[in-house]
């Protein structure tokens, strides 16, 4: 089996998102999780004076003593005038002993004489020297051809001459570059295997997102013979982002039956595109294909009567070789048999003829008809089928809340929040101040039930959205309030709906409280 080599630019390219600042620390998390996954290929940053981060993560890198992946550090060819052992970013790259160097050069005529400011043949010579310098200090380089098939459109002898420049500096591999992402699928592979006919050293393919074909452009290098891929996880990087990883590599791995990480580093997918959408601070897209939790649920009546027949006839691949798991939605167009197929996920032996089964099935249709939406709070729905089935067990009892509100001059408003439960007959009224009544609310729940269930010190609510149901009522409208909370390892969410924006949100807060008290029960007497 064919091997395909995959380039990870996460913790570089990736880093140059909108809304994403990586940390040291958070760099090496990722880049174990990179080796850990099988990456060949782990570019850590772009080294030089004014980025003390990636300066640092060469050295610290070393220490995580990765036991496949090969750390690679980014910059550029010299600039022009300058000898190689004289250029401050050649210096940079050097003095990270990193085993692999990636440098871009420019293969646009119009960068060359506009950007930098340079001859076309000085531009040639400064990407041969460059490599052949770097040659002498690292194992292995690579040159990315920056804006390429831009170039080559413009000038296909110039951007030709730029990858022969490179090929006689001695670069390992030269990898095609879409910088601007606007490149479509047909002109991508007609360029490629024009370069193929002409480039003896292997290639590789390096893709943005502008025109939403990033994936499509890298899959159809790799199928004419492109055998080194970069890409960031989930898709992160500059403008509309990289190609994505966690798209391309199931894709070469289980359509194109070429070896990527192999089978079964390709179950650890989902969570690494998870892990690094929690490092990086960022909501994860639900709906990106292989990792996404709509990637295999099903809403529509007519398609889960087809997977529940045949998982073929609605899905491309079983979940499980992408580490990711089928899931069953309860809309309006949900059956019995959507119902039973659910509750025997955590439920088993449920039967479908149960009339608490039907009793189930129509108080969610009547929930949703009031507003309740579930597809994103799973924990809700489990503890309305455990009471409607007679298998739960109320941790405490709720007797009221008091939210107080005050506002004086310019100062900044003040939220306490007074609240009484009841646990095994035991009355607790306790008090708590917070950022706003939600968060007071929070505080005092939890500090009310602290000393029966000290547990509760590790949840923490992670998101909290607030969806007007019917926005025409103005101020009236009923709300729908989702929290998403956590203790550390597990996540769940849960929704609350109502006319009063404080209700739905406790709403929401006790069954996240209830539902997972509930759970480290369950797994208590397991």
């Amino acid at each position: 089996m064919s091997k395909v080599f995959i380039y990870d630019t996460t913790l570089r390219d990736g880093n140059q998102a909108r809304g994403v600042s990586l940390s040291l620390d958070d760099k090496l998390l990722i880049a174990r999780r990179l080796d850990d996954f099988g990456m060949d290929y782990i570019e850590g940053g772009w080294p030089n004076p004014t980025n003390q981060t990636d300066m640092q993560f060469y050295p610290e890198s070393r220490k995580l003593k990765l036991k496949h992946a090969r750390i690679a550090a980014f910059g550029s060819t010299r600039r022009p005038k300058i000898k190689p052992g004289e250029d401050p970013g050649l210096k940079c790259l050097t003095e990270t002993r990193a085993p692999v160097i990636t440098i871009f050069g420019k293969s646009w005529d119009l960068h060359a004489t506009n950007i930098l400011k340079t001859t076309l043949d000085e531009n040639l010579r400064m990407i041969e020297d460059s490599v052949r310098f770097l040659k002498q200090h690292c194992d292995e380089v690579i040159y990315d051809a920056e804006h390429f098939f831009d170039g080559y459109k413009e000038n296909a002898a110039y951007a030709m001459k730029t990858l022969e420049a490179a090929a006689e500096g001695g670069a390992d591999w030269i990898v095609l570059c879409d910088t601007n992402g606007g490149l479509l699928t047909r002109e991508c592979e007609q360029i490629f295997l024009k370069v193929q006919e002409l480039v003896q050293v292997p290639l590789g393919v390096h893709v943005h997102n502008d025109a939403g074909c990033a994936e499509a452009n890298s899959l159809i290098c790799v199928a004419n013979g492109a055998r080194h891929v970069q890409g960031t996880i989930n898709g992160l990087g500059e403008r509309c982002g990289n190609a994505n990883l966690c798209t391309i590599v199931p894709d070469i791995e289980l359509k194109m039956n070429l070896k990527t990480v192999g089978r079964a580093k390709l179950k650890k997918l989902r969570d690494l595109s998870l892990y690094v959408s929690e490092i990086a601070n960022l909501h994860h897209n639900e709906r990106l294909p292989f990792v996404g939790e709509a990637a295999f649920s099903h809403k529509g009546g007519a398609h889960i009567d087809g997977v529940l027949k045949e998982r073929r006839s609605f899905e491309h691949i079983d979940p499980s070789l992408v580490g990711n798991e089928r899931t069953y939605i309860l809309s309006d167009q949900a059956g019995g048999s959507t119902i039973v197929e659910k509750l025997s996920t955590f439920i088993p032996d449920v039967d479908k003829k149960d009339p608490r089964v039907k009793a189930l099935l129509k108080k969610l249709k009547d929930m949703e008809a009031g507003g309740y939406q579930f597809e994103a709070a799973e924990a809700s729905f489990r503890l309305i089928a455990y009471k409607a089935l007679g298998l739960y067990k109320e941790p405490f009892m709720f007797r009221g809340f008091r939210v107080i509100e005050e506002k004086r001059g310019e100062k900044n408003p003040y939220s306490e929040a007074t609240i009484q439960v009841e646990v095994d007959g035991t009355v607790e009224h306790t008090a708590a101040e917070g950022d706003g009544p939600v968060n007071a609310l929070d505080n005092a729940i939890r500090k009310a039930l602290s000393r029966f269930y000290p547990r509760i010190a590790d949840f923490r609510l992670t998101d909290y959205k607030v969806l007007v149901i019917n926005a025409r009522m103005g101020t009236a409208a009923r709300v729908r309030v989702l929290i998403e909370s956590t203790d550390g390892q597990d996540i769940w969410g849960t929704v609350g709906v109502s006319e009063n924006v404080i209700e739905a949100s406790w709403l929401a807060l006790l069954d996240s409280l209830n539902y997972k008290l509930m759970i480290d029960q369950k797994n208590r007497k397991s």
